[in-house]
């Protein structure tokens, strides 16, 4: 990203959610975004995974200037290039734990036989394949997420983007859902997490810090105690971004809806 800025407008008024937003993520790296609530990180996930475009500045994914896809093509990077996971699982409850692993596949249009094939193997890597055939509503938080997380890797993307993934969570779970992406990303994985917990972030290999949609801080992830610092010196600001719900809804249903 190279002077990437993002305008909304709120009450008639244009309000700029991300400022002149450089960033530079390498293949198989681990960032963390954090930052106070309305500093622009949601809008910055939405930029990185596609969802949204920039009002102003360029955009380069795997070498492609993201501005000149047309919405087919896009859906096809989310589909096949980028996992999202969110704080509140958005699995669809009438589905299993396999069906609901099974559906970005299915519009993807994948052999059923093979549909059967990855999603084992998904649930297997999670930890959940005595659980394939119950319900979200049948399962408990950490379950859910790893399910979720399952949906987001099984289509085999290259980066994985996570909403504050342990925020509903207790500690164990929590744990849990952190050593299961840290492994992804041992393996190559890109892992981009927004997180307001230091004891997540201080894990990445580096921690990007948003303040008024302007990146005021990037240090490596062990240098947590300077991001506190500054967090805790940045004055509270009104929100710019859109609710952290429709960002969500925006990646399921994008991950999901027929080309």
């Amino acid at each position: 990203m190279q002077g990437v800025s993002r305008t909304f407008e709120v009450g008639g008024r244009p309000v700029r959610a991300l400022d002149d937003v450089n960033l530079h993520i390498r293949h198989g790296d681990y960032i963390a975004i954090m930052g106070p609530s309305g500093s622009g990180k949601s809008t910055l996930l939405n930029l990185i995974g596609c969802l949204d475009r920039p009002t102003r500045g360029s955009y380069h994914l795997d070498g492609r200037q993201v501005a000149s896809l047309d919405e087919a093509e896009l859906t096809r990077v989310r589909r096949h290039m980028i996992g999202f996971v969110f704080q509140f699982f958005h699995l669809i409850n009438r589905l299993t734990a396999a069906g609901n692993v099974e559906l970005p596949m299915i519009f993807a249009g994948i052999a059923r036989s093979e549909r059967r094939r990855r999603v084992a193997e998904a649930l297997a890597q999670v930890g959940l394949s005595d659980r394939a055939d119950h319900r979200p509503q049948q399962l408990s938080g950490g379950e859910r997420q790893r399910v979720a997380l399952a949906r987001a890797t099984v289509m085999g993307p290259r980066i994985l983007l996570a909403d504050e993934p342990t925020g509903n969570l207790d500690q164990k779970s929590g744990q849990q859902i952190l050593e299961l992406i840290e492994k992804l990303n041992e393996d190559g994985l890109t892992l981009v997490v927004v997180t307001h917990d230091p004891n997540v972030a201080r894990r990445a290999n580096r921690i990007l810090v948003l303040i008024d949609g302007k990146v005021a801080q990037e240090v490596p992830g062990e240098e947590i105690a300077e991001v506190v610092a500054t967090l805790l010196a940045a004055a509270p600001a009104e929100s710019a971004e859109p609710p952290a719900d429709s960002v969500a809804d925006s990646a399921t249903n994008s991950a999901t809806a027929p080309e």
